[in-house]
């Protein structure tokens, strides 16, 4: 196809959403994000390796869509490339990556010791590195693929008692765009979604009503998002539709981020004279 013939032809654009016969992993499988992130590949016609730590939830959800459990520590370098090699072994190539994974330690900088913080960087940068690392290299030999990771809010923003995670979550982000410019030659595309707060069954856990509903009052759209509102832009990276993107962080934070925090009061008439 010529160039001029590409700027002006009108593609399919619902078979970009395709990813028909096409082997995808998701690391952190189990639950929320994860879980409704299969089912958006699932639905998308990807074949899913659905990783999880914990085997139980590694089975159910590959269960659900007719995919295969995978039981890993995506945080060890062995793990992760047993990954790579059982997907590969399956799907004769890999095509896509969507990793979830990560826990948020909040409390003041103060209280954490040096195990935590290795721990926070584990547990949200590490894995990434080695997805990049190990799984870059294998779709840049096989022609190329797509990898997304979810990043945070706290990564963009100043949050309350999270500097840890959110200084971890800042190195993610930027491994992103600073990975997604090096493999992009390649057809590699390196890109994150960057949730706000997100309502999912470890946070549900951890919160009552009363702060769902403080949270959701700082909230312009008035509520937080569910795990299936962040699939969906994670399913879009993924896939041909985000052809052109690369070392992109997509913010779906229902607008949080992009409002300043004022002070309320009331405006007296102005003096400005008329003219």
């Amino acid at each position: 196809m010529t160039i001029e013939n590409s700027i002006h032809a009108t593609p399919d654009y619902l078979s970009l959403l395709r990813l028909d016969g096409r082997g995808y992993i998701v690391l952190g499988a189990g639950q929320g994000i994860g879980e409704q992130t299969v089912h958006a590949l699932a639905q998308a016609g990807a074949k899913v390796l659905c990783v999880d730590r914990d085997e139980q939830l590694a089975h159910a959800i590959a269960d659900k869509v007719g995919g295969i459990p995978c039981v890993a520590d995506a945080t060890q370098r062995s793990d992760v490339q047993r990954v790579f090699d059982t997907a590969r072994k399956q799907f004769g190539r890999v095509h896509g990556v969507i990793d979830i994974i990560g826990v948020a330690g909040i409390k003041p900088l103060a209280e954490f010791d040096d195990e935590a913080w290795d721990r926070q960087f584990d547990i949200v940068v590490r894995h990434a590195y080695l997805a990049i690392q190990i799984g870059g290299e294998m779709m840049k030999a096989d022609g190329g693929g797509s990898l997304v990771f979810v990043g945070s809010l706290a990564g963009n923003r100043a949050v309350p008692n999270e500097v840890v995670y959110a200084t971890s979550k800042a190195a993610l982000h930027h491994l992103v765009r600073c990975a997604g410019v090096e493999y992009a030659p390649y057809n590699v595309r390196i890109n994150a979604v960057s949730p706000g707060f997100v309502r999912t069954p470890r946070l549900n856990q951890r919160l009552d009503e009363s702060a769902w509903q403080t949270i959701s009052d700082v909230i312009p759209l008035g509520r937080p998002a569910t795990p299936a509102e962040i699939a969906g832009p994670l399913l879009f990276l993924a896939s041909d539709l985000s052809s052109h993107m690369a070392g992109e962080i997509i913010e779906v934070d229902g607008g949080v981020g992009v409002m300043a925090k004022f002070p309320k009061v009331t405006f007296g008439p102005s003096t400005t004279p008329t003219p």
